[in-house]
């Protein structure tokens, strides 16, 4: 029956280390940050020019 009470301890020491983890992040600011938008001329990703205004495009 040892391990059974092994099993036992594993859990509650696997429990007390999900208490003290923090969690719980928000990802809204990295996901803002790597928002790119699409140039609607050629279609690809400008992440490093300005991207024209939209009158532009019409």
């Amino acid at each position: 029956m040892a391990r059974g009470k092994q099993k036992e301890q594993a859990r509650e020491k696997a429990q007390k280390q999900a208490e003290n983890k923090p969690g719980g992040k928000s990802q809204l600011g990295a996901r803002a940050a790597g928002l790119q938008l699409k140039c609607p001329v050629c279609k690809a990703k400008h992440p490093k020019e300005t991207i024209p205004p939209e009158s532009d495009f019409q």
